[in-house]
């Protein structure tokens, strides 16, 4: 009867180190899934075309935004492109800081807000609504002087657009980053250029 319950308890000692072993594993598995899942939420988004809507040619995230509309008329009167830029680039130097908009301190939307402002044309204070305005431009390579660029994932946010510049040409961008403040940076920069989602024209 002693054997019996030693053969008994050996088994169930051995029964639940196997089990343990599986339960590891298995943790193993769901950590690495769990991993590449955010690692693939960093990178860049799959834009859709701004003629089709097409699942198989957009992310949900993408599909999310434009469904709450998206190529809307931005009236801009006699402006050109260069007269926003020209006020953009007063700014530079300006350090940044969430919510501003001015020669104190300024954040991305804030730039391109006032910067419009400042040359009669009314849009929104936000990036995310600012990215509804202007025909959508997918090709970096297509992008002109004036064109407003966008970009995801810059920060945590339940927004789908995170971050806004003005495009000034030769491949570069006037932009308040959060650590430099108002700054021009080269669109293939390594962290923008794999946040950059689309460009809109509003000239």
């Amino acid at each position: 009867m002693i054997e019996l319950k030693k053969i008994t308890s050996f088994a169930n000692n051995r029964n639940n180190t196997i089990i343990m072993k599986f339960v590891q594993q298995g943790l193993l598995v769901l950590f690495s899934v769990a991993v590449m899942l955010f690692s693939s939420c960093s990178k860049k988004q799959i834009p859709v075309s701004s003629k089709s809507y097409s699942a198989d040619a957009a992310s949900a995230e993408m599909q999310a935004f434009a469904r709450g509309g998206v190529e809307r008329n931005l009236k801009t009167g006699r402006k050109k492109p260069k007269h926003v830029i020209r006020t953009a680039e007063k700014y530079i130097g300006t350090p940044h800081c969430m919510g501003g908009a001015n020669k104190k301190c300024m954040d991305c939307s804030g730039l391109t807000y006032v910067s419009f402002a400042k040359n009669k044309i009314e849009i929104p204070r936000n990036s995310q609504e600012q990215a509804r305005y202007g025909r959508l431009i997918f090709d970096r390579n297509d992008l002109k002087r004036g064109d407003l660029v966008f970009f995801t994932k810059s920060y945590n946010t339940s927004d789908y657009i995170t971050h806004v510049g003005i495009y000034v040409g030769n491949n570069k961008f006037i932009h308040a980053s959060t650590s430099s403040g108002v700054i021009i940076t080269p669109l293939d920069n390594q962290w923008w250029s794999q946040r950059f989602v689309f460009g809109t024209r509003v000239f």
